[in-house]
């Protein structure tokens, strides 16, 4: 297969990569057999849970849940009585009920609370519907409850949907709930006033939604959902996100949802962990079926009804909010029983071998496919660490279907530099050899820092560089040298990445402006407070912090990089390393990037160019407009010489300073 043709390592396990794409083949044929399309087997979300009848004039109510001995549903509609409205046994694990408008046009109202009860060998439980769109959670006793949401005037979208044309994909990860300043849970409706312009105005086209799945923990990050088919309530309505949605789409940005199939929550009252009383009905059982270190449980994505819940999840998404595709989260975790804890991938049987989920790779395969037959436009990203063979690739080469893989290599590597190491002991080799090891024909989302640095225990770049000192020395009138250093290293890095880094580009809410708090959700520890669960745009808004210059750089960056056409480009050519100078030298779409990682400056520094010509200055990170001081006149005309076969340049390498020139 074609993946095998252009990487001869893989050469060994050459059977194993035709396996994976027959397993694939294999299981979309059987798929079509007894469905008829990928399409129809993921519509699933059309026929549980709760669905209008308009022949017969009411409301059926089904779930699937063969391990049940009974079941019945209550709620508002029926005062709360547990036992009035048992479901049939249809057979096949199928359980369903009837609600004539004749009987229940004013009973089963839009908004009323309701529960299903399952009683099974564990017992009598209440549950929540698998497949409900809407739940909440009781402000006082906390507990959640399924919604009927079937609003008079649903949302009628007004905008179509964007497409990048020749732009690079530019993503500006956010998290609705802490996207406010306010101390408290931000809103759709807020995040579609406040936010969107301001991504929009940064020059991002696309911003990625974190969180969005119901989640009973809302410092899980949105990482451990519980109910897969409803949009968070503790952020507004469905309508109100399907507003955030199309409004963004009016404003040219496409908004990515962050998919999280990669585990579920172990919450019995809320999940779907033993809802007909096993350990196996979605999930994996046993041992196995808990993630060791995520506090979660794991799905069977070998079984049927597993694949039909999850490819119906990724449909209902696409179409229901109109989300441009998505971010799976977790795919490490995913492709490989030992969940890549700890593992080193240095062998192709380590991606091939026994240790492989084959099932979870086919899981992928399907999902990917089904992403791109509802729009061929839609975006899938894998968040994995693995590097395995094939994630971006089609899967009649042997792939997995994915668009784009994230970089992660490249924020760790930041933090590995700036924590162990002092600047004397960088390696400008390692520099620059970390942020272009990747293969050519692999989308890559390069990003300098993720959103897990922001977190409580973790610091994000800004704060790992200046730590304390951005409490008392951010003023632009004030002078410190571990502020001056910190402001200059983090332009430099973030231009560095994404030069050098990938095809595509993130970044989370905040960090373009280097923001000073970690985010701590609140919690009992911290006496459940929001001061750190929120977002200070007017650190960089009110115009005498220096917060405002890295804001400024940032947008000058991206406007940078989408002028150039810089992403679209061939990848970066080496021209020089100066490990004594700290200085790396490389061209890239014709441009020359001169980075000096040094403490000192270094006038008539000689450097070699591509061609014969007068240079002059593009972008720099030492414009006085970003904090730079200003030490090179952007108006300097830098003539270069050839000798023999080779052509120079003499410039003014500045210490801690990023410069880009154009013949």
């Amino acid at each position: 297969m074609k993946i095998v043709e252009k990487d001869s390592w893989l050469n060994p396990v050459a059977d194993e990569v035709q396996h994976r794409y027959d397993r694939y083949q294999y299981r979309l044929k059987s798929i079509k057999d007894h469905y008829g399309s990928l399409s129809a087997f993921a519509s699933a979300h059309r026929f549980f849970g709760f669905q209008y009848d308009r022949m017969r004039r009411g409301w059926w109510y089904r779930e699937w849940a063969p391990g049940a001995h009974y079941m019945s549903i209550y709620g508002d509609f029926n005062n709360w009585n547990r036992y009035s409205h048992p479901l049939a046994d249809e057979g096949d694990g199928i359980w369903t009920i009837f609600l004539p408008d004749s009987e229940y046009k004013d009973k089963l109202t839009h908004g009323s609370l309701l529960k299903v009860l399952v009683q099974s060998s564990i017992g009598e439980q209440e549950r929540l519907p698998v497949y409900i769109n809407r739940v909440v959670q009781d402000g006082v006793t906390k507990d959640f409850s399924a919604q009927f949401w079937n609003p008079e005037h649903p949302y009628k979208f007004t905008h179509k949907t964007p497409k990048l044309g020749d732009e690079p994909l530019l993503i500006y990860e956010s998290h609705v709930g802490m996207a406010q300043e306010r101390e408290g849970v931000g809103t759709y409706t807020e995040f579609t006033e406040q936010i969107l312009p301001r991504i929009k105005a940064d020059g991002y086209n696309a911003v990625q939604l974190m969180a969005i799945a119901e989640h009973p923990y809302y410092g899980s990050f949105g990482y451990h959902v519980s109910n897969f088919f409803a949009a968070s309530s503790r952020f507004g309505t469905p309508e109100e996100l399907k507003q955030l949605v199309d409004t963004a789409h009016g404003m040219g940005l496409l908004v990515i949802m962050d998919l999280v199939h990669s585990h579920t929550v172990k919450n019995v009252r809320e999940g779907l962990n033993l809802f007909d009383g096993t350990e196996y009905q979605y999930l994996k059982g046993g041992r196995e079926g808990e993630h060791p270190l995520w506090d979660s449980m794991l799905f069977n994505y070998g079984k049927t009804e597993t694949l039909q819940l999850l490819l119906s999840n990724v449909r209902y998404w696409l179409e229901e909010y109109r989300f441009d595709g998505f971010r799976f989260d977790g795919v490490t975790s995913m492709l490989y029983r030992d969940h890549g804890i700890g593992a080193t991938f240095d062998d192709p049987w380590k991606y091939f071998g026994d240790n492989v989920d084959n099932d979870a790779v086919t899981y992928l395969q399907l999902a990917n496919k089904l992403i791109h037959d509802i729009d061929k436009h839609n975006i899938s990203i894998a968040e994995d660490v693995s590097g395995m063979p094939g994630l971006c690739a089609p899967m009649e080469d042997g792939g997995i279907g994915f668009d784009y893989r994230l970089g992660m290599g490249l924020p760790d590597f930041w933090i590995k530099v700036l924590k162990d190491q002092t600047d004397e002991q960088w390696n400008m080799h390692e520099f620059f050899y970390t942020m272009t090891n990747r293969m050519p024909d692999v989308k890559t989302i390069a990003y300098a820092e993720s959103h897990d640095q922001a977190l409580v225990g973790d610091k994000t770049l800004a704060f790992r560089l200046m730590d304390k000192e951005m409490y008392t020395s951010m003023s632009k009138d004030s002078h410190n040298l571990i502020v001056d250093r910190g402001i200059a290293l983090h332009k430099m890095i973030r231009l560095f990445t994404i030069s050098l880094g990938g095809d595509a580009w993130l970044n989370f809410m905040g960090n373009e402006f280097g923001h000073p708090e970690w985010i701590d959700f609140p919690r009992y520890d911290n006496g459940w407070s929001y001061k750190y669960a929120r977002r200070q745009w007017s650190l960089a808004d009110n115009g005498y912090l220096k917060y405002q210059w890295l804001g400024d750089f940032d947008k000058a960056m991206i406007d940078f990089v989408k002028r150039t056409k810089l992403l679209q480009s061939d990848p970066a050519w080496l021209m020089n390393i100066d490990e004594d100078n700290k200085t790396i030298v490389f061209e890239r779409n014709n441009l020359i990037f001169v980075f000096n990682w040094g403490q000192k400056s270094i006038p008539n520094y000689r450097i070699n160019v591509k061609k014969t010509g007068d240079y002059h200055i593009i972008f720099s990170t030492d414009d006085p407009c970003y904090g730079g001081f200003g030490n090179i006149n952007n108006n300097t005309i830098f003539p270069s010489e050839q000798v023999y076969n080779q052509v120079f340049m003499n410039i003014y390498n500045v210490a801690r300073t990023a410069v880009v020139y154009q013949c």
